[in-house]
């Protein structure tokens, strides 16, 4: 089994087919993080995959969310290991560029999960769900079931990471669009003029960052009736962050994932509504892509009409409202991940 190069940071993952499909075909899968569970069900479709198609794959994780240094490192330990393709989700979606560049140079396919790069064609072909289409479905929910009240409405952002990955900016300018914000820039975050907006702050996907940003954000508005987070985890941090002061029973917090623990969220009345994505099909699809590159050289095609493989999303709620397509919790927790 091929390892990480000696002092890399990562954590490395290897598994292996059960039975080799072709000789010598092998993939990597590189992620954020190996503790979030979008990731953990990501590395669960790219393994279950490899080992029906019989390809080896090895996994490799930043220590944590923006880790883009590990990233690099993995890339090349893949080109140097010979593999086939590489499934990548970058923790900075232009850093890694030149690296994937690298790596495509060297006759890899590289595969962008979820995260497009920045630009998107620096990978042969990207897998994700329509992360505009996510904050839109929520910004949408958001303002029907604010109704009237929308127009005096008082919005936190609790965004991904200062550095603006893709993911982190089509989100949530998909959420302002979805809600009726001017978003000014699409591609940039922060430079809306709308008063509406408390102000946006960072959370790095997880609980604590999310408690803290929300706090951050109380402190500058306690008047703030609206929350938009990247993430569940995020959004579970919010809510604390909420119920320390009493106001969770006020406050509207819609997010993106669809994990389990999130859908659940919802039933319990912590989230109002989540926009679900598929990482495990994601994943299992990169690798097929991978598998097929390698024995003929075919290069995977992009949903009609988009720039990318759409993946699919879909709004979860126990609140549906007219004109907003939306699922049951129900319906979402037969579909969840993690």
């Amino acid at each position: 089994m091929k390892k990480l190069l000696a002092g890399s940071a990562l954590a490395v993952i290897a598994m292996s087919g059960a039975a080799a499909a072709q000789e010598g075909t092998s993939a990597c899968l590189i992620t954020k993080t190996e503790t979030n569970p979008f990731f953990v069900k990501m590395r669960e479709g790219a393994e279950a995959k490899a080992a029906e198609l019989g390809i080896t794959l090895n996994a490799y994780a930043g220590r944590e969310d923006g880790d883009h240094e590990s990233q690099v490192q993995a890339i090349e330990t893949c080109i140097a290991n010979g593999a086939s393709g590489i499934l990548i989700a970058a923790s900075d979606t232009a850093a890694i560029v030149d690296s994937v560049q690298a790596a495509r140079d060297a006759g890899l396919l590289v595969i962008a999960l979820d995260t497009p790069l920045n630009p998107i064609d620096a990978a042969d072909a990207t897998f994700a769900t329509d992360n505009f289409q996510a904050g839109l479905l929520i910004g949408q929910w958001a303002a029907a079931t604010l109704g009237d009240a929308t127009a005096d409405a008082k919005i936190a952002f609790l965004d991904l990471d200062v550095s603006q990955p893709t993911v982190d900016v089509l989100r949530d300018q998909g959420f302002m669009q979805g809600f009726g914000i001017d978003t000014k820039d699409a591609a940039v975050i922060g430079d809306e003029d709308d008063p509406r907006i408390v102000g946006h702050d960072v959370t790095q996907g997880n609980e604590e960052g999310g408690r803290r940003a929300m706090e951050n954000l109380l402190a500058t508005n306690p008047d703030i009736n609206v929350v938009y987070t990247i993430n569940e985890p995020s959004a579970a941090g919010a809510y604390q962050a909420l119920q320390a002061i009493g106001r969770e029973s006020d406050v509207l917090i819609v997010s993106v994932d669809g994990g389990c623990p999130g859908v659940q969220n919802v039933q319990d009345g912590v989230i109002g509504a989540t926009s679900q994505q598929y990482p495990l099909q994601m994943a299992a699809l990169g690798v097929e892509a991978i598998a097929q590159f390698a024995a003929d050289g075919t290069l995977p095609e992009p949903t009609e009409g988009k720039d990318f493989y759409d993946t699919g999303v879909a709004l979860v709620t126990g609140a549906p409202v007219d004109g907003v397509e939306s699922i049951s919790v129900e319906e979402g927790l037969e579909l969840c991940w993690g």
